[in-house]
């Protein structure tokens, strides 16, 4: 079911939901917390979709803003996704002129679930201090996805100079299947130091940027970073050993070979994570990721200094 409102306001959007409740059947007590997505001036379909899918794991409200770039005056337009056009979740999506975009806390505040934490999504653009920012400020979860930003890893390197605790950004989820494998085969004897590690992908993909900054973080050496313009995502990891390398490759996306001294090969199947596998991950936490936030700051600065 949609339901569009021309000209209204959220107070009025509220209310509607209550009638659709009242007469409807739309259940909303299963809720579990409020998704807050700013996608600016961005469509916002991919955004509601991912949503959509990661709402069928943690039932939400989903609250979209996504900018009118036509109207000059004060004005809201609205519409209400409810069943099967809005997962398991229920979706608003608010259409504010610029002049409102301006007080975006008092905007969404009447639509909040009463006593449910807050998430703040921005799937295109981050603002420049997400925990600054009026939906930031309301959410105990902040995530950014810096992959999709105009410059991605001058934005990364933003957000490492305002980060607080509860922020995160996609491109360390993307990378959470390779950095489980890495940790996983390092865990396995022979116990040696790595004496220096490559990592390589695609250009401007932040989740390479993110791996290389883990492991001057955490394994203390040297990180030489090889960049290709087409390259899907990260392509190959290999881990200089005194016995001999680890080398996890993935040059197609979807499936990677694991080599290390004295094993046969393994084949994994790695395949590059979706959107809303990566939402869905970062839903299932609401408390700070601490490595995350030691990784940005840290290992960041640790992988410029080389």
């Amino acid at each position: 079911m949609i339901i569009d409102m021309q000209d209204t306001t959220t107070r009025d959007v509220a209310k509607r939901l209550l009638v659709e409740r009242d007469e409807g059947g739309a259940v909303a007590l299963g809720r579990v917390l409020t998704l807050l997505v700013d996608t600016g001036t961005h469509d916002p379909e991919h955004a509601i979709e991912a949503a959509n899918d990661a709402s069928r794991e943690h039932p939400c409200r989903v609250i979209v803003v996504a900018q009118d770039t036509e109207s000059r005056a004060e004005r809201i337009d609205a519409q209400i996704r409810l069943g099967g056009d809005a997962g398991a979740s229920e979706v608003i999506v608010l259409r504010p002129s610029a002049p409102v975009m301006k007080h975006l806390d008092t905007l969404v505040m009447p639509l909040l679930l009463p006593d449910a934490p807050i998430v703040a999504w921005w799937p295109f653009e981050p603002p420049p201090a997400p925990s600054e920012h009026p939906l930031g400020r309301m959410a105990q979860r902040r995530i950014t996805d810096t992959s999709q930003a105009a410059h991605p890893g001058k934005a990364l390197r933003q957000l490492a100079g305002v980060y607080a605790e509860g922020d995160t950004d996609l491109s360390w989820t993307r990378a959470t299947l390779w950095r489980g494998l890495i940790a996983s085969t390092l865990d396995q004897p022979p116990f040696e130091p790595v004496r220096k590690a490559y990592i390589s992908g695609e250009s401007t993909h932040t989740s390479v940027d993110m791996v290389a900054a883990w492991f001057a973080q955490t394994l203390r050496c040297p990180v030489q970073v090889e960049r290709f313009p087409d390259a899907p995502a990260i392509t190959q990891v290999r881990l200089e050993r005194a016995s001999g390398d680890i080398v996890l490759d993935r040059p197609d996306g979807k499936t990677a070979a694991l080599h290390q001294p004295g094993q046969p090969e393994h084949r994994i199947a790695l395949p590059i994570r979706r959107l809303r596998e990566c939402l869905t991950e970062e839903l299932r936490r609401l408390d700070p990721d601490e490595v995350y936030g030691e990784v940005l700051r840290k290992g960041l600065a640790r992988l410029d200094a080389q």
